[in-house]
């Protein structure tokens, strides 16, 4: 089977498992809901919630998004994907939200050294790099070495973004040195540059791979063993809205959650 065809039932896989978590999401009955339950049980949900979200969580953090308004109704949930780091940076610098959701630890550090975590930090997943080329792989790009030919047009993410300082260390461990044509400051931005044809290939997440479809395609490398990152979740200390905070977060850690987020392609903690 073509790696082409592999993608092809992966996405249909995932877009499958996805839906049927999402599903089971919103089929909750009254009884799990804490809007219909009596004043002495848990504070109701309702309200808005702010998530800041590594960009490589888009897809299943929206569709997880959408169950959790379904689950309690009243409630809207408004996302900020980007860099890590840069959501780090926001968010101890007195940007409101309630949640962050970090593509490493390292970044995670900013706002727990910060004091403006209320929280200690929960791993939720993990994610893995792939190689994105363009589709059919004309350049036949298959390791990680291939990606220093001469003429290729590589795009990585910049180092402080976690999905840079993993490509980083995949190369360190394999004793290469790549310099990219340009760095860029999220996952979506070095894959956008494949998809639009600006580049012949760039490292990015296994879970972006599977998003994108056919308009990239994917070339696993062994060396990304090396280079896992591990996500952790937190409720901010100044959140405007901890109640509903905490039940999305509970969301996003509960099976059901967490089938949506393997379905994308994300590893289990």
């Amino acid at each position: 089977m073509t790696r082409s065809a592999r993608r092809t039932r992966r996405s249909l896989r995932t877009a499958g498992a996805s839906t049927a978590a999402l599903l089971a999401l919103s089929a909750c009955s009254s009884a799990d809901d804490p809007a219909s339950s009596s004043a002495s049980s848990s504070p109701t949900v309702s309200g808005a919630v702010t998530v800041f979200a590594a960009a490589s969580l888009k897809e299943s953090f929206t569709t997880l998004g959408e169950a959790f308004e379904k689950k309690y109704p009243g409630t809207k949930v408004t996302f900020s994907f980007g860099g890590s780091d840069s959501l780090a940076a926001s968010i101890t610098g007195g940007a409101p939200a309630d949640v962050f959701a970090s593509a490493s630890p390292k970044t995670m550090a900013i706002v727990t050294d910060a004091k403006d975590a209320a929280t200690t930090p929960a791993t939720f997943v993990r994610n893995q790099l792939e190689i994105a080329t363009l589709p059919g792989n004309p350049d036949r790009i298959a390791s990680l070495k291939d990606l220093t030919r001469s003429g290729l047009k590589v795009v990585l993410c910049d180092k402080e973004v976690p999905c840079g300082a993993a490509a980083q260390k995949a190369l360190d461990a394999s004793g290469l040195k790549l310099t990219p044509v340009s760095y860029e400051q999220d996952v979506k931005g070095a894959l956008t540059k494949v998809e639009l044809k600006e580049a012949d290939a760039a490292v990015v997440y296994k879970t972006d791979v599977n998003a994108a479809g056919d308009k990239v395609e994917g070339v696993d490398f062994p060396e990304s063993a090396e280079a896992v990152n591990d996500y952790p979740i937190v409720l901010l200390k100044d959140a405007p809205n901890a109640v509903a905070a905490k039940a999305f977060i509970e969301l996003v850690r509960s099976p059901d959650g967490q089938k949506v987020l393997t379905g994308a392609g994300f590893l289990k903690p």
